[in-house]
């Protein structure tokens, strides 16, 4: 069974950095077709905001561009998300997505909560 267990988030001032983690067990990361990152804002629908391919390209949304980079480390099974200039409109809590195949259904972690104070 894959489970995502995400980490890293917490309170963070205008302009500040953090990065956040999913570790991923039941299965090996390169397994995935793609990895992504969702976030749910209070009174908001949930939304992407970055994914790591199969390539290893990393997407984004137009809001986060420039300013998030999500990367993986394969040994320790492991997908990040670097937030870096984080503004107020980040705060929200941020979710961990995968699926081995496009045929199979996403897997979700919990969430982790972030919150950018302006």
């Amino acid at each position: 069974q894959v489970q995502l267990v995400e980490s890293g988030g917490g309170l963070v001032q205008t302009g500040g950095s953090l990065r956040l983690s999913c570790v991923v067990s039941g299965a090996n990361i390169i397994s995935f077709g793609e990895m992504n990152w969702y976030r749910q804002a209070p009174g908001s629908q949930r939304e992407a905001v970055a994914t790591f391919t199969k390539r290893g390209l990393g997407n984004y949304t137009e809001s986060v561009r420039g300013r998030f980079t999500v990367s993986r480390d394969i040994q320790r099974n492991l997908l990040f998300l670097q937030m870096n200039d984080l503004k107020p409109e980040d705060t929200a809590t941020y979710f961990c997505n995968a699926r081995l195949n496009p045929w199979s259904d996403p897997t979700w972690g919990h969430g982790t909560p972030v919150s950018v104070d302006s």
